[in-house]
């Protein structure tokens, strides 16, 4: 394949934080780059060299053609997109493109562009990527925000784009389902993996393993020669001792005991030598360093209620903001203890919903009873409503010395240094912000965890570990999230936004999407089979009729009943 971009020798520092050393990579046409690492690995400032955005303080980048026309999505689409002004210079094209994401058209009326939610911004700022026709690509955080129509959309778009791209992502399943190679940093370093993101765990797990294996073999040795030059050296002294003792000369002629001990001190200094020597040697040849740990995050949520109490319940709730109605004629409950995944599109109404139930947002019709008993503690998608004047310390409000205590041990267990609470916030990337809000909730007593997007900004690392806490956690959930394994793995049930009303479905992700499927495909197959048996119909009558004379009783009545069926086939048609 042909070589598009090139990165030698790539080093850059912050003050004494160096993060990245010594990174060399070569990037193909076609391939699909994923690109992974703990928040803080320097990612984006690998991405930024590439850009041209900042300078490597060592290394060269090249590209072929020189001027490659990149597209980019950065992290935060809030400010990259100006719509009116997009509208205006392409608003056919951007329209068509938007609507393929799922966007309705509607919502690309002046009035509703204040009201876009991240999602629907998200969508416009791919559009605008892809209606640009860029040779190469580089998505960060692409999913973020982005409904399962989005995905799709999006899935579909890198798979059959001709030119490469990188991949900023901590969303496994759509790793899995774009790239074919990985990228990690860690430490400054870039390390190459072939294959999906499963396949890089995989391998990675491997390398450890084989890594730990080889090092404790080669410590085992290390002990076991260091035992014997021990052993030899504690000869050795014995023998330089008795060397030196004895009664007359005579005496110790006749038994020649101090030449004899001396030559076996002497032997023993030349054995301690040889092993040092070959000790050295080993390592200096075959040396294997210790493999990193692998970093460690840990979370803790805890819920004493009962479970099986309903906590909320809504009767005909409805939202809408002038003619634009969210949902309407609604009815459900949530118990405690139950795991609820919150589906819908970008802009159907789900933020809005979790702000009715914040007290944030009034309903426009209906009841939304909460129990009084129940502590809401809630994790928006938005880590920028955080006081980024303030110290992470400073923020939490710790109010005793245990507080702070646990709050530091907190800090330490998601893989945060101790160094980093002294800093103002908005010094600290999204994925320390989000960990942050995580903390705050920790801290606090409550009985119903409402996430919204709580992967996005955290790394992978972060999000398994979420994951398996979040799997062990008693109280309620209510998630948000257009991260599929979060869902399938976390959820049993689901509350869904569709066609303007919010339904209860007590069951998984997965098994609702594959009755939906299948649901759709029965329906398909009903018409199809209608459409044959109206076709034959159709043939028949005209059969009929072509042997009539216009104008007779029988004739209008074939002709009459010839119309309707065109008509159901017609009807028919527009189904397929």
């Amino acid at each position: 394949m042909t070589l598009v971009l090139q990165g030698k020798g790539l080093q850059k520092s912050f003050g004494e934080r160096k993060i990245l050393s010594e990174v060399s990579f070569d990037i193909r046409k076609g391939e699909k780059i994923g690109l992974v690492g703990w928040n803080g690995a320097g990612k984006s400032t690998f991405v930024k060299i590439l850009m041209n955005m900042i300078e490597s303080d060592k290394g060269s980048v090249t590209m072929w053609p020189s001027y490659l026309k990149i597209g980019y999505l950065p992290q935060s689409t809030d400010n990259t997109l100006s719509i009116e002004s997009e509208l205006i210079d392409n608003g056919k094209e951007l329209m068509e493109k938007s609507r393929q994401l799922g966007f309705p058209k509607n919502r690309l009326d002046k009035d509703d562009l204040q009201h876009l939610s991240g999602g629907e911004k998200l969508k416009l700022s791919l559009a605008k990527i892809w209606e640009n026709s860029p040779e190469f690509l580089i998505l960060d955080e692409p999913t973020n925000h982005l409904d399962m129509q989005g995905v799709n959309w999006l899935i579909e778009e890198v798979r059959n784009y001709s030119g490469a791209a990188i991949i900023i992502s901590h969303d496994r399943y759509f790793l899995d389902e774009t790239v074919s190679k990985i990228f990690e940093l860690e430490a400054g370093k870039l390390m190459l993996y072939e294959g999906d993101y499963s396949s890089y765990s995989n391998e990675k797990q491997r390398r450890y393993e084989q890594d730990k294996r080889d090092y404790e073999k080669q410590q085992r040795k290390v002990e076991m020669i260091e035992r014997q030059i021990s052993t030899l050296k504690d000869w050795s002294a014995k023998a330089h001792r008795q060397a030196g003792k004895g009664g007359s000369n005579a005496e110790n002629r006749q038994l020649g005991l101090r030449e004899f001990e001396r030559a076996k001190a002497k032997k023993k200094d030349n054995q301690i030598k040889s092993k040092l020597k070959r000790l050295n040697l080993e390592l200096s040849k075959h040396k294997v360093t210790k493999p990193n740990e692998e970093k460690s995050v840990s979370f803790h949520f805890n819920s004493a209620h009962k479970r099986g109490k309903r906590i909320l319940e809504a009767k005909g709730i409805k939202k809408q903001f002038g003619d634009h109605v969210l949902f309407d004629k609604s009815h459900f409950y949530v118990k405690h203890g139950d795991r609820i995944g919150f589906l819908g599109s970008n802009g159907a109404g789900k933020t809005t919903f979790i702000k009715i139930l914040l007290e944030q947002e009034t309903l426009t019709k209906g009841s939304l009873w909460i129990s009084e008993s129940t502590k809401v503690a809630y994790l928006s998608q938005d880590v920028d409503d955080l006081p980024i004047g303030k110290t992470p310390l400073e923020y939490l409000d710790l109010n005793n010395r245990q507080q702070e205590t646990k709050a530091r041990t907190l800090f330490s267990n998601m893989a945060i240094q101790q160094k980093v609470l002294e800093k103002p916030i908005s010094q600290l990337s999204l994925g320390e912000r989000t960990r942050i809000k995580l903390i705050h909730m920790i801290l606090m007593e409550y009985d119903l965890l409402i996430l919204d997007e709580p992967t996005n900004h955290l790394d992978l690392p972060s999000r398994e570990e979420l994951e398996r806490t979040l799997s062990t956690y008693t109280g309620t959930l209510l998630i948000v999230s257009h991260d599929r394994y979060l869902i399938e793995k976390l959820c049993t049930k689901l509350l869904v936004i569709e066609n303007g009303k919010i339904n209860q479905v007590e069951m998984g992700v997965k098994e609702y999407e594959e009755r939906k499927k299948n649901k759709y495909t029965r329906k398909e197959q009903d018409v199809r089979e209608e459409l044959a048996l109206i076709e034959t119909k159709i043939t028949e009558l005209l059969g009929k009729i072509s042997y009539m004379s216009a104008g007779t009783e029988e004739y209008d009545r074939i002709d009459k009943e010839l119309v309707k069926c065109m008509d159901i086939k017609r009807k028919l048609n527009n189904l397929l």
